[in-house]
């Protein structure tokens, strides 16, 4: 049973780590707030999220994408799908949930969801363990997170605005500085230590998360230690609602879509294609939140349903796993089945 607990514990620590932290922020914010001990201005403003990016950089197996880089068909739909259409429809989900009770910086939030790129792993693993399009999935994921780099930060400009603190060339020269620059020496030392890097197989995505867990820390320090911020709890339910049904609904879309035979895609690309187009990285996009709206108060409200998006996704993932390898298991056979032996 301890065992038991103990694999539990090891499967979910990110998730427990992200209630822990959140905690200590309520308890004592003046410790990761502007001005205190941790100096969140200089080790997370600066070093946190340059080290994210050079861990993603690092990390990223770009040289194993050239066998899915001929897919381009594939690859457009995914990068359109996520980059695209799900920010316009959230956008438009959005509008007509302003007419509701619910917290206006949570619809926000919303939004800020709709505009995050395709996380670097998650996508990937769930593509994997059911035995989909592996490579176009890690081609999808990598090529989506550089591609996020320039288009999240400039969709979160469009449907947000910048707070009005930072000015835009800040904006862009801070994303140079701690997502661009660190990125591309990550991939630059890949090449000479690749070798040690597949005999030694770092941690990275744990790595990552912990660094992570850091800046999220950060992030609930300065919303706590703005007393006036409150937080509507049942606002906070109906976004959890809202975040499952629209997962649930992605999902759906890109399966149907997807196996549309002037598509020409096969089931094991639909299996890439669900998971690559409804995932949204949240070791991309907090970092890339701290840096687009540096000064906002309500950076962390906005930063709430990303936080709720990010498990959610993961779990709900898990449970399709079985069902999703059923169908496509059976969509394969009904393909290679000689034409005679189908019905008429």
């Amino acid at each position: 049973m301890g065992l038991s607990v103990l694999e539990r514990f090891k499967n979910n620590w990110f998730l427990i780590g992200i209630i822990v932290v959140i905690t200590l922020a309520n308890v004592e914010p003046s410790i990761g707030n502007k001005g205190g001990p941790l100096m969140p201005e200089i080790t997370v403003k600066y070093l946190a999220v340059s080290f994210i990016f050079f861990n993603s950089g690092l990390s990223l197996k770009t040289e194993d994408l050239k066998s899915a880089f001929l897919h381009v068909k594939l690859h457009l739909f995914v990068q359109c799908f996520t980059l695209m259409f799900v920010p316009c429809i959230v956008w438009m989900l959005v509008q007509i949930l302003l007419e509701t009770p619910i917290d206006e910086w949570l619809l926000k939030g919303l939004l800020v969801v709709g505009c995050m790129p395709p996380p670097v792993s998650s996508a990937v693993i769930l593509t994997k363990a059911v035995g989909g399009n592996e490579a176009a999935a890690i081609f999808n994921s990598a090529f989506g997170s550089f591609l996020g780099i320039i288009v999240t930060p400039l969709l979160l400009l469009m449907f947000l605005g910048s707070s009005s603190t930072v000015p835009f060339s800040s904006i862009f020269t801070q994303l140079s500085m701690t997502v661009v620059m660190p990125l591309i020496f990550g991939q630059v030392l890949r090449i000479y230590i690749k070798g040690w890097l597949e005999r030694t197989q770092p941690p990275f995505g744990q790595v990552g998360k912990a660094v992570l867990l850091l800046i999220i820390y950060s992030t609930f320090c300065e919303t706590f230690s703005n007393t006036a911020l409150q937080i509507d709890h049942h606002s906070l339910l109906a976004i959890a609602v809202i975040v499952l049904l629209l997962q649930v609904l992605l999902l759906l879309l890109t399966w149907s879509v997807s196996q549309w035979k002037s598509l020409g895609y096969s089931p094991a690309d639909t299996v890439a294609i669900m998971f690559c187009s409804t995932h949204k990285s949240l070791t991309l996009g907090i970092p890339m939140l701290k840096i687009v709206f540096a000064g906002y108060e309500h950076l962390s409200i906005i930063s709430i349903p990303l936080l709720i998006y990010h498990p959610t996704q993961i779990l709900l993932g898990g449970l399709l796993i079985d069902r999703v390898k059923q169908w496509m298991l059976a969509a394969q056979k009904l393909r290679s089945a000689p034409q005679s032996t189908l019905p008429s």
